[in-house]
């Protein structure tokens, strides 16, 4: 198998580059559901109180495994975050009996576990591991890419892949179609920050929005369907540092791996 080292980009979406036209296409295509999914809601599930604050929606639909992963006990759900303190979809899922392991660099312990199903890592899941010849990446070696993870615990799947990330969700995206991680994954649900590039992601306005772009439909060609889009009107209204095309900075986008019966 070849390694890739980038995505294939898509063909700008006007014949000359322009952010208009990226911009509109990509909104558009963040803004609509390719998939229909019945029941997303997780009051279904034993355990669960609607207070989340934002809609972090996962497919349990009877066509899809997740929801029989969940009754037989067997479902795995991974949550990268920074610093964030909203743990309620993660404690619904554990309490209706996932495996549900917590990845957020603020966590004061390396490894804690929380009740029966919950566990928290001291770890920033990155696009690369550090490089231990490195000195400065020293001070990052609770930095992993999510394929090292997953063969450091012995994973070979997770049901939910829930990213908030702050920024870092393009390239953590990258890395995991490049290295065909996200083929071990059931379902994503990405909150997507808009209002800059996002780390590590270079060029002109039109070339950022053509690569974001280009990257969803990745998950396309790997059969990721999108199932529920959240626009946050509590978030500032920005599209890379404008106020423009009515966006608002933050999105949370649903996806199944509709390869995953």
């Amino acid at each position: 198998q070849t390694v890739r080292w980038h995505i294939e980009l898509q063909p700008w979406a006007s014949p000359t580059p322009s952010l208009n036209y990226e911009a509109s296409r990509f909104l558009k295509y963040i803004s609509t559901s390719q998939i229909s999914c019945e029941h997303m809601n997780l009051n279904s599930l034993k355990g669960y109180s609607e207070t989340t604050k934002k809609p972090w929606s996962v497919c349990l639909d009877e066509r899809f495994s997740l929801i029989h992963r969940i009754r037989s006990k067997k479902c795995r759900l991974y949550s990268l975050g920074l610093g964030n303190d909203d743990n309620q979809f993660e404690l619904s899922m554990a309490n209706s009996g996932c495996e549900v392991h917590r990845f957020d660099p603020s966590i004061k312990s390396a490894h804690i576990q929380q009740g029966q199903h919950l566990w928290h890592h001291r770890l920033s899941i990155d696009w690369r591991d550090p490089n231990p010849a490195i000195a400065a990446h020293k001070f990052h070696s609770n930095t992993k890419k999510l394929g090292t993870v997953l063969n450091e615990f012995g994973h070979q799947k997770i049901d939910v892949l829930k990213a908030d990330v702050e920024s870092a969700e393009w390239k953590i995206l990258e890395n995991l179609i490049l290295e065909d991680v996200v083929e071990q994954i059931g379902q994503l649900v990405f909150e997507v920050h808009i209002h800059w590039p996002g780390f590590e992601v270079s060029g002109n306005d039109s070339t950022v929005v053509r690569y974001w772009y280009s990257l969803l439909r990745e998950l396309e060609l790997k059969d990721f369907r999108l199932f529920h889009t959240y626009k946050d009107l509590s978030k500032p209204q920005m599209f890379l540092k404008k106020e423009a095309f009515n966006a608002s900075s933050c999105y949370t986008l649903s996806w199944v791996n509709t390869r995953w019966k």
